[in-house]
């Protein structure tokens, strides 16, 4: 910025003025019909995308790794190690959207053609989603979702150069795209990913991390189940053992089922890492409601009637107490459409119009605005009586 004195500069704003008069007056009076920034915009920030399901194969003898790529065989947009992709999947005519965490790296969705992977591991009872991609999804079949979703990415302006992962069963995937990008060279940092696993014929994506070749990447295989031929680590991912294989200042990212959030929450704290430095990726909705604080058990087993205010329209369905209330829209046909499914992106913003709820304490990431008047995020709240909720129209 160039300072020519007070007079001249406080007068800038008439010269900037006249030179544009000028130049209007000089401009063509036929219509601009091409925008490139916009163009660019739009071909690196599609919104929601149309894919395509080119490859499945195993990942694990619980898992599947599922290929994505455009309809259109455009690029995909960009993202970053560690982010999900949101998929919508229609099942016996009703729409379903989950959250994935993105298992290939960046610079695959760059290739030509560039593609996304997921990975995905059969339920053990509690996710009818894993158990349809796993058993039904087939190449050719056809998605819709969007990408570079979420916070969980390395940010050199916030984290140290060396980074521990702590991963547990299908949360290795954030990690396994961090290794790719870094053993590409398109990501500077420092990993090593301590995994733990129960058997060592059930460790996901094993191979894929095996054939990374890269000094900057280090995988520890840790077994918790019986298996005395076993050389590895042994156990469950302690206090102990994240100090062993973590070198000054580190930042931790950890992945994986709640409960091993649960516990590594306690583990870290035995290390006084300071909090700038521990990174969790949001885990999705609450497995077992009843078991967090504060939750009314007695509630357990009742169904209400949820009022879903859609415009003019109204429907009642019904809504169970330990169910949240997306899942009481999904079961009844009713989009009402979500991103992390965690309580943290907001995307699933609901307005109550009456009626008791219970909102996760682990996924509550209301703004404080939104608990004074009563908006809530459908996937983390659950009925507790009969509500009338008010939804966007899609």
């Amino acid at each position: 910025m160039k300072i020519k004195g007070f007079l001249k500069d406080v007068g800038g704003a008439s010269r900037v003025t006249k030179a544009r008069l000028e130049q209007f007056a000089k401009a063509s009076d036929q219509p601009v019909t091409v925008d490139p920034i916009a163009e660019t915009a739009g071909e690196w920030h599609p919104g929601t995308l149309d894919l395509v399901v080119t490859e499945i194969r195993d990942a694990s003898k619980t898992a599947k790794t599922i290929r994505l790529q455009r309809v259109d065989g455009k690029k995909l947009p960009f993202f970053y190690a560690g982010q999900f992709i949101s998929l919508a999947f229609v099942i016996d005519g009703k729409v379903v959207c989950r959250p994935y965490s993105i298992s290939s790296a960046p610079f695959e969705a760059r290739l030509d053609p560039g593609f996304a992977e997921i990975t995905v591991r059969r339920s053990k009872g509690d996710g009818w989603i894993a158990d349809y991609i796993n058993e039904s999804l087939r190449v050719g079949d056809r998605l819709q979702g969007s990408m570079g979703l979420g916070q969980f990415y390395y940010e050199p302006l916030r984290d140290a150069k060396n980074v521990v992962a702590l991963a547990g069963g299908v949360g290795i995937t954030p990690f396994a795209s961090m290794a790719k990008e870094i053993a590409h060279g398109t990501l500077d940092c420092d990993l090593t990913i301590l995994y733990g696993s129960v058997n060592s014929d059930d460790i996901v994506l094993k191979e894929e991390l095996e054939a990374i070749k890269c000094e900057r990447v280090r995988v520890v295989n840790v077994l918790s189940g019986d298996e005395p031929d076993w050389t590895g680590e042994k156990g469950f991912l302690t206090a102990e053992l994240i100090h062993r294989y973590s070198a000054g200042d580190t930042t931790y990212f950890i992945c994986g089922p709640q409960a091993m959030y649960r516990f590594l929450r306690t583990e870290l704290q035995k290390l006084n890492i300071p909090q700038r430095r521990i990174r969790f990726e949001v885990f999705g909705q609450a497995k077992d409601v009843a078991s967090l604080p504060g939750y009314p058990v007695e509630k357990l087993g009742e169904t209400y009637a949820l009022t879903v205010v859609r415009g003019i329209q109204k429907d009642v369905i019904p809504a169970r107490a330990d169910e949240s209330l997306v899942v009481a829209c999904e079961r009844a046909g009713i989009i009402l459409l979500t991103d992390c499914r965690s309580g943290e992106c907001g995307f699933c913003r609901t307005k109550v119009l009456s009626g008791e709820y219970f909102v996760s304490p682990e996924n509550d990431g209301r703004r404080a605005a939104d608990k004074d008047f009563n908006y809530v995020h459908a996937c983390a709240t659950y009925p507790l009586s009969d509500m009338t909720i008010k939804i966007p129209i899609v």
